[in-house]
């Protein structure tokens, strides 16, 4: 049987800050291609610290972080920011849209930021509003959007440069059940097609619905990891 390559390999990842206690303890896991992982855990348990070190924006105190074969945890500021463009997407809880563009302007930035020519980045965002259900809304602005809409702008954002992993923060943290639940499909649909997902939720119906496995964090330290059934929907 032929086993996916990890996309996430981070090996005994401690991160402490000042005296206190760790807010990450020794974690070693991997994610493979393909999977969701549905990151869970009460305030304060190191979600977020995951998050941060994965997505390259912290460091471990003492361990390691690959992500897509690149040691995260050895680049500089200028690295770590040219591998956020290229090799991760990320979704945030309150969208993060820059509210004086257009949907379409949102989308391209990140391409635009990347290098990639304006007539490709073009091709490449009408796809990706096509396939997202969003192409209507190209010319309008976010603050005319719903909460749901404006988070599916902020995945095909996220999507642009075709990353080899999205990282989502409580995606479905700011939105009503019924546009919870249109986010909730639309990860499942990008997992089904082949995207590897990590999400941090509080959220046990997305961590059900969407994730492949779960991953429970309390006070620093990975205290369950498991592959649940998807729930039907």
């Amino acid at each position: 049987m032929t086993t996916n390559p990890p996309v996430i390999d981070i090996r005994d990842a401690t991160r402490t800050y000042g005296e206190g206690p760790p807010a990450l303890d020794g974690v070693t896991l991997s994610v493979c291609a393909g999977e969701a992982v549905a990151v869970l855990g009460p305030s304060g348990s190191g979600k977020s610290t995951l998050l941060n070190l994965i997505a390259g924006l912290d460091r471990p105190s003492a361990g390691s972080v690959t992500v897509d074969g690149l040691r995260v945890d050895e680049l500089s500021e200028a690295g770590s920011a040219r591998y956020r463009r290229s090799r991760i997407g990320m979704v945030f809880q309150f969208f993060n849209l820059l509210d004086d563009l257009t949907v379409a302007d949102n989308v391209l930035l990140p391409a635009q930021l990347a290098g990639l020519s304006r007539a490709e980045a073009r091709r490449r965002a009408a796809g990706l509003l096509e396939h997202l259900r969003i192409d209507r809304h190209a010319d309008a602005y976010p603050g005319r959007l719903s909460g749901g809409e404006r988070q599916r702008v902020a995945v095909a954002r996220a999507l642009m440069n075709r990353p080899a992993l999205l990282l989502a923060d409580e995606p479905t943290g700011a939105l009503d059940t019924a546009a919870g639940e249109d986010v909730r499909e639309l990860l499942t649909d990008l997992n089904a097609e082949g995207q590897t997902i990590v999400l941090v939720t509080h959220d046990l119906g997305l961590a059900g619905s969407c994730a492949t496995r779960t991953v429970e964090l309390v006070d620093g330290r990975i205290v369950r990891d498991s592959a649940p059934a998807r729930v039907a929907r």
